[in-house]
């Protein structure tokens, strides 16, 4: 069992994450990659991608575009295996809703993301009030 304040800085990398791609800026999405680990992403309607070369050239295109959408995260749920945080939350646009699943590695003192996948999903559920001390963390 991981005390809070872990839990808490996984789900403040996860919104870091999040803070980056919606301000569209590449200099904070950068830092938020690690760069000790092999990172992978899956865009949603993307190929695989292997490799923080691969993986900073995909936000370089997104951020890119003008037209980047709005959307807001709902429902953060963080767990911690070890040396590895797992974030799965709702990324909400306004016409789509996403289900993502972030995984962070620990490295030194913070967390950094080495995988982002995020696809199709109906709307998020109702949280019970076993996720209320992690929702009032964000």
């Amino acid at each position: 069992v991981h005390d809070m304040s872990e839990k808490a800085a996984l789900v403040f990398s996860n919104d870091a994450y999040y803070a980056a791609f919606l301000s569209n800026d590449y200099n904070a999405m950068d830092l938020i990659w690690s760069e000790l680990e092999t990172v992978t992403c899956i865009h949603p309607g993307w190929h695989h991608l292997d490799g923080r070369e691969a993986v900073m050239e995909s936000w370089k295109s997104i951020f890119s575009n003008e037209a980047n959408p709005k959307m807001e995260i709902k429902n953060a749920v963080a767990h911690i295996y070890g040396s590895l945080g797992v974030v799965i939350c709702y990324e909400m646009f306004s016409d789509i809703t996403l289900v993502a699943t972030n995984i962070f590695a620990k490295e030194a003192d913070s967390w950094k993301m080495i995988h982002h996948q995020a696809g199709g999903s109906q709307p998020p559920p109702i949280m019970d009030d076993e996720y209320e001390e992690v929702k009032t963390l964000q």
